[in-house]
């Protein structure tokens, strides 16, 4: 339980009044030191102290209370956060008495700051990951716009990697991972940004530019670098670099083009043989080909047929029991066979197909949990992922999603709406108007991915979520007395007690789901448990769990 300490300042008297608790915050007694508000305000870091002045200055001309979290550093010189909070007491419409508390938030402030910096930074090289890549990005970009410069961005694939990774072994991999990162450190300025995409995916960016002298030098002594062996213990493994170039405001001006255009330019640098760089050029036209034939693809694929919706269980971690699933998309390409969700999710989100192909995800789902309400449990949920796009569009096709609930006489509790962050961070009228039309009809809301957006926490003050999903990435790597186990236990705290119900994805051993169980949480998603199943295959894992819950009854 955070420490909670009490002040009252008494305006008549010019006088102030610690608790007990206070002095112990403060690391002092009231022998040691008998508090004043002018002395009292200096235990504050530096630079809070006008904000408190000023808060309590507000608070005694105006009678306006105020509710801050500060950093004090004690008498004995600790830092620490506090939650301060003061309140008026008027006389004769004049304030006399300003009361208020402090409480130690330190826990919750080092719980959010690892929370953010596992969000925004790579866990193995410490280098930011592709979010904090992309601010980083646009500040530049915005900076160079000002002045007139330039901007440079490398994209990195280290050459080989995934057979040496298959050869010796993740713990190998990771391994040169970070001698990589520390090698491409090594070719930059101080003032340029490296990071880490993920896997064997590196960006840098080159800002403040007149001319690309610098760009020339540093992917030549990256070229360099990264062609020396790498040893790791006894074994030594060779690699090289391709780097793919482009150019601001030379190449394109937003973000995803210049990214796009150097990742297209690293390919061209692979199939020109490796351990070499490219500069973007406007014929390099494959991957905006193979875009386009996706989208074409796409825009049949609906009507003839090609996609499935699989379903994967998730299971209460204490009875191991199901009666929820998530629905996923597969697209069964006629010549091409099974396309990645990932590698078109994005392009049906761009191109506005999403709307309709979201809307047929939802009407499966719907006929689906109808049929196994009435066969094995009365309350199976299904959740179906929606998409930002779908929350803009104007034809209120999520409205649609009570009209056919109804029409097959299911409740709105049958149907989990999942959103991201992307739904939330562009909050409007209409969106606030849909999230709340689910509200009214029982249909739950569920946060996918918590942990990688940098204001998740905001977001669960805000609006009414019930579901909360933890991301794989902080599943994965957990361990018993990890970091990652210990940011679980806080995530699953905190959201009980926003009465939030929590969901963690990426179960892939008993290890997990028994450190999950410890933490609290309440039900589990992943591997360990089932991969993603047709309709006819996961209703057979039903009836095999109703036969073993009927063995155990007789």
């Amino acid at each position: 339980m955070a420490k909670i300490g009490g002040w009252e300042i008494d305006l008549h008297k010019d006088s102030l009044f610690w608790t007990e608790e206070t002095y112990l915050l403060h690391d002092t007694t009231p022998e040691n030191y008998t508090p004043t508000v002018a002395s009292a305000i200096n235990f504050y870091a530096p630079e809070w102290i006008p904000i408190i002045r000023l808060a309590l200055k507000t608070a005694i001309e105006k009678g306006i209370s105020f509710d801050h979290e500060l950093e004090l550093i004690t008498a004995t010189g600790r830092r620490i956060w506090v939650h301060v909070y003061g309140t008026v007491v008027l006389k004769d419409g004049h304030a006399s008495k300003v009361l208020g508390a402090f409480q130690d938030i330190s826990d919750k402030k080092k719980a959010e700051l690892e929370i953010w910096q596992k969000s925004n930074f790579d866990f193995l090289t410490e280098l930011p990951n592709r979010r904090m890549f992309r601010y980083c990005l646009e500040k530049k970009i915005k900076a160079a716009r000002r002045s007139n410069t330039k901007v440079a961005l490398l994209f990195i694939d280290l050459d080989h990697f995934k057979e040496i990774n298959d050869t010796y072994g993740h713990d190998w991999g990771d391994s040169v991972i970070k001698d990589a990162a520390g090698r491409l450190n090594d070719c930059i300025r101080d003032s340029d940004t490296l990071a880490r995409l993920g896997g064997d995916e590196f960006t840098i960016i080159i800002d403040d530019l007149n001319d690309y002298c610098p760009v020339q030098r540093i992917v030549n002594d990256i070229l360099k670098k990264m062609s020396e062996p790498f040893q790791i213990e006894a074994e030594v493994a060779y690699m090289s670099a391709s780097i793919g170039i482009t150019l601001y405001p030379d190449n394109a001006t937003e973000i995803d083009a210049l990214l796009k255009y150097a990742d297209q330019a690293m390919y061209v640098a692979k199939d020109q043989g490796r351990n070499r760089f490219q500069y973007y050029t406007t014929s390099m036209q494959e991957a905006a080909l193979a875009r386009r034939v996706i989208v074409n693809n796409l825009r049949v694929a609906l009507a003839n047929n090609e996609f499935q919706v699989v379903y994967q269980p998730i299971v209460e971690l204490n009875s191991n029991s199901i009666h929820k699933a998530e629905a996923l998309i597969r697209w069964h390409h006629p010549t091409r066979g099974l396309i990645s969700p990932a590698d078109f999710i994005s392009v049906a989100e761009e191109t506005g197909l999403i709307i309709d192909i979201g809307e047929w995800i939802f009407q499966q789902a719907a006929q689906q949990v109808k049929l196994w309400r009435r066969s094995f449990n009365p309350d199976f949920q299904i959740s179906v992922n929606t998409s930002p796009v779908q929350y803009h569009n104007t034809d209120n096709k999520l409205n649609l999603w009570i009209n056919y609930l109804s029409g097959l006489n299911l409740p709105g509790s049958a149907i989990v709406a999942e959103i991201t962050e992307g739904v939330l961070m562009d909050i409007h009228s209409e969106i606030l108007d849909k999230l709340r039309a689910f509200r009214e009809e029982n249909i739950q809301i569920s946060l996918d991915d918590f942990g990688t957006g940098y204001s998740s926490l905001s977001y669960l003050r805000k609006f009414e979520i019930d579901y909360l999903k933890i991301d794989q990435s902080f599943v994965r790597n957990m361990k018993s007395n990890s970091k990652d186990i210990a940011l679980c236990e806080a995530i699953i705290a905190m959201a009980h007690k926003l009465g939030i119900t929590v969901i963690a994805e990426g179960i892939e051993t008993l290890e997990h789901k028994d450190l999950l169980i410890k933490a609290g949480c309440d039900f589990g998603q992943g591997y360990l448990f089932s991969k993603p199943l047709s309709a006819i295959d996961f209703q057979a894992m039903l009836v095999t769990q109703q036969n073993n819950e009927s063995r155990q009854l007789v």
